[in-house]
Parts: C-alpha cells; sequence; structure tokens
C-alpha cells in the first residue's frame, strides 16, 4: 500500500518572499504534494508551476480593502478546494486571509519571517505570531521581538 504524500500549500507574495518559497517547493517535492499560491504578475502568470494567484496587495492603496475581500473569497476556495494539512508562509500581507483561513479549518501553520528583517518584524509577521503553529526567523537578532520563534538559519 502506497502513502500518501502531507498536501502543503505554499504561499507568498511577490519578490524576495516568492524566492524563498521556490527555494522551499523544491526541497519539499519529493515528500510532500506541494500547492503554490502567490500574487500575479505579468512575469509570473507565465509560469507553469503556479497554482493559484492572488490579488497584489498593497495596504497604503485605497482599493486595497475591496482586494483583501477578493483574496479572501480567493483563499476560501483553495483552502476548501485543497484542504492543505500543512500550510507554510513567507509572508507578506496578501497571504494573511489564506493562512487564517486554512487555520480555521485545521491546517497546521508555519511562517518564515522575511530574510530582509534584521532588526524590526513586518506586519504580517507581528500579525500572525501568536495565531501560527510555528514561527520562525532568520536571523538570531529576531528572537528579542519574537521570543518565541525559532532561529534555524536562512531560507537562501
Amino acid at each position: 500500500m502506497k502513502l500518501r504524500k502531507p498536501k502543503v500549500c505554499l504561499v507568498s507574495s511577490t519578490g524576495g518572499h516568492f524566492t524563498q518559497l521556490t527555494i522551499l517547493s523544491k526541497e519539499l517535492k519529493d515528500s510532500c504534494e506541494v500547492c503554490i499560491v502567490t500574487e500575479k504578475t505579468k512575469i509570473l502568470e507565465k509560469s507553469n508551476n503556479i497554482d493559484y494567484y492572488l490579488y497584489q496587495f498593497n495596504r497604503k492603496k485605497v482599493a486595497s480593502l475591496l482586494i483583501l475581500i477578493k483574496n479572501i473569497l480567493k483563499s476560501f476556495k483553495i483552502v476548501l478546494k485543497e484542504k492543505p494539512k500543512y500550510i507554510i508562509s513567507t509572508g507578506a500581507g496578501s497571504t494573511v486571509p489564506l493562512i487564517l483561513l486554512g487555520k480555521i479549518y485545521g491546517s497546521k501553520v508555519i511562517y518564515i519571517e522575511s530574510f530582509a528583517k534584521r532588526k524590526s518584524p513586518t506586519l504580517t509577521g507581528k500579525l500572525l505570531y501568536k495565531v501560527v503553529d510555528r514561527f520562525y526567523v532568520q536571523w538570531p537578532d529576531m528572537l528579542e521581538i519574537f521570543p518565541k520563534a525559532e532561529y534555524k538559519g536562512a531560507i537562501y
């Protein structure tokens, strides 16, 4: 009898967040069934290894509330369809609805704070710190800000 691989949903915004997510996906692909979710950009929409796209989110723009609502609806559909055992995220803002909905529906959530943050937290990290099952930082100094986090080094 063949054992079924656990389903892992990897979710991030674009840029460095997505670069780190790609590194993680390569490490997990042999041992897990991986689903990749990120924001839609002209470059990324040409990729054939992304399963779902979220709308790009900029919390400083007026239209961000509408985009947040759209991302909540998309995230709801993704979580219900994929039913991931684990959700792993490298941030940022657009990922929060999927992470919270996944948590509500029983997924174990792992959040990895941004590599770019050596001395101060991200807003996403502050929002999710007490909600997620495991919280990792990529710099030892960040343990002063997130004392219950784990430091295992950087993804890069």
